[in-house]
């Protein structure tokens, strides 16, 4: 069993599709749940943190693992 409600890969896009993906992703999500999205754009991990202080959802992790970007998003 997974730890979150939802993934998102977002591998292969960049700025600002990843964002706007995980921003439709999460409007259809209850407050809570967790989102794990993975991105291949460096930027991704600036936007993401810009992103939860933007929106006030909780940014739990954000790491990289061999050229991924892995974030853990809670919704507020």
């Amino acid at each position: 069993m997974a730890d979150f409600d939802q993934e998102l890969d977002a591998s292969g896009l960049n700025c600002p599709l990843p964002i706007l993906r995980a921003k439709k992703t999460l409007n259809a999500m209850a407050g809570g749940q967790l989102l794990h999205v993975i991105a291949t754009d460096p930027g991704s991990v600036r936007d993401f943190d810009a992103f939860a202080k933007q929106t006030g959802n909780e940014l739990i992790e954000s790491r990289e693992d061999g050229g991924k970007f892995h974030f853990m998003i809670r919704k507020s």
